[in-house]
């Protein structure tokens, strides 16, 4: 097969197993900027307005995406998208097969590290109408154990000593509306499209509580008048690697520097609440509702926490991969028996929803081979997602005196988790913005869990709770002295 070079030009000679943009990319209005150029975005929100703008009746003039990244780290993405002229690959992988696109909707890229002034300026135009945010449950600086914005994140420290020099997303998103309110604009709608509950009214929260600090004005004025509309996401996308890089070469005759793979199933549940406007999302499958949290809590206490209870322990067995972590019948008992025992009896109904077949579909997704989810991927900040995903349903069973025997487990492979070696030697990656302190703290209390569980920042009152205590303590033992599949294997008898 020969190779074709994924750029503008290419569109014009896609192979034939390939689709590309159905609208004319050059008469797109980058109205909507994105921060955050990662995968689940590109899977995701950027397919949902691909899809959009193929419809025939779409004023494609009025949408589009200009991407931005804020890291460092983020240049070896700024190289593929500008080398690309912002054209990636997804490639949907299921049993039935590999199904390959070529998505347009992002008409522009800025990397802020380059021009830090490029990315306001784009961010205060009178024609952004919306700011999106990827930027993982970690970013919003919410102190775990008390829900309040975390001032003493050095990041935020950074960002009060040089207010004219951002770095972080919050840091420029404060700039931007600052410049927006000095030119006499409108504030652009702020949409947060992380895992997080309430994660409009969180990102509402945190970045007024940000603002106060800096400028009491500029944050009466967004109390006033800009909006965060609420947001529930789902699409399993594990991390791009060069065995995606070859599939896409080698089945498609892409050479795509950055191409994303993802499941087909997708799902977006978007609270309707944009001042500013918005496309009309819910022509393609996104579900508009004035109440997002039924189907947040939904997919947080479920899907997440499920991706919790499998990854760490699944590592700890020597697994990948999810599919191969849930064909082991203990690791998937202890999936479904979480879902049904423990965290269905605190969910409220869904409207539209029914649970049992949610969950079904759920082992389904988790099960898939062709999407090669990665654990490690699923694992990553874990200090900000055992938080949201697991100890939320732990204060509830506790407050309605449920059983957490579980949940528990979960907290304690993620603790066996953190000493960093599998019960083979095999060093286990930690990607933590905390994993120094986390790492000592495991390796120096071993099976004994008082350090770890010592972390209110993290655990808040449940510090305090003999029965979350115990119960984690118990099952951290359990995992040291007895080996991660004889533990798993009592956890679930």
């Amino acid at each position: 097969m020969t190779e074709l070079k994924l750029n503008q030009a290419a569109l014009a000679q896609l192979p034939a197993n390939v689709t590309g943009p159905a609208y004319p990319r050059q008469s797109l209005a980058p109205s909507i900027v994105h921060i955050g150029v990662g995968g689940f975005y590109r899977a995701h929100q950027a397919v949902y307005l691909d899809d959009l703008l193929a419809l025939p009746d779409t004023e494609a003039g009025q949408w589009g995406y200009c991407g931005v990244s804020l890291l460092p780290h983020d240049a070896a993405m700024r190289d593929a998208m500008q080398g690309q002229d912002g054209l990636y690959t997804v490639v949907e992988r299921s049993a039935a097969g590999d199904v390959a696109r070529v998505i347009g909707c992002v008409g522009a890229y800025l990397y802020a590290p380059d021009d830090p002034q490029a990315v306001l300026e784009k961010m205060a135009h009178p024609a952004t109408r919306i700011v999106s945010l990827t930027i993982t449950e970690g970013g919003y600086y919410v102190n775990q154990g008390t829900g309040e914005f975390d001032a003493q994140h050095p990041d935020i420290v950074y960002e009060l000593a040089h207010p004219q020099a951002p770095r972080s997303s919050f840091g420029y998103l404060l700039n931007a509306l600052a410049l927006r309110r000095a030119r006499g604009l409108a504030p652009f709608t702020v949409m947060s499209c992380d895992n997080l509950q309430n994660n409009g009214e969180v990102t509402r929260q945190m970045l007024l509580a940000f603002a106060a600090l800096r400028d009491a004005d500029l944050a009466q004025w967004l109390r006033e008048h800009c909006s965060f509309p609420n947001s529930m996401v789902d699409r399993i996308t594990p991390a791009t690697t060069d065995e995606h890089r070859a599939l896409v070469r080698e089945q498609f005759g892409l050479v795509d520097a950055w191409p994303v793979v993802c499941e087909p199933f997708r799902q977006w549940v978007i609270e309707d609440a944009f001042p500013q406007g918005r496309p009309a999302w819910e022509r393609v499958g996104a579900q508009m509702t004035h109440d997002v949290l039924p189907y947040e809590k939904m997919k947080l206490r479920l899907l997440n926490a499920s991706h919790q209870a499998l990854c760490y322990i699944g590592m700890q067995l020597g697994y990948t991969y999810a599919h191969e972590a849930m064909a082991d019948d203990a690791i998937r008992a202890l999936v479904r028996r979480l879902m049904d025992d423990e965290v269905t009896p605190l969910l409220d109904s869904v409207p539209g929803v029914d649970l049992e077949q949610y969950k079904a579909t759920l082992i389904e997704r988790f099960s898939n081979p062709a999407v090669r989810d990665q654990l490690a991927r699923i694992g990553t900040e874990g200090s900000a997602r055992i938080p949201k995903f697991v100890l939320p349903s732990v204060r509830e069973a506790l407050a309605q005196n449920r059983p957490i025997r579980l949940l528990a487990f979960t907290v304690a492979c993620w603790f066996r988790y953190l000493e960093g070696h599998d019960e083979a030697g095999r060093a286990m990656p930690l990607n933590d913005p905390y994993a120094e302190r986390l790492r000592a703290l495991a390796v120096q209390g071993g099976a004994d869990a008082a350090a770890l569980l010592s972390l209110r920042e993290l655990f808040g009152e449940l510090s305090d709770s003999p029965a979350f205590t115990g119960a984690v303590a118990q099952a951290l033992a359990a995992l040291y002295g007895n080996g991660a599949r004889a533990a798993l294997e009592q956890a679930v008898a």
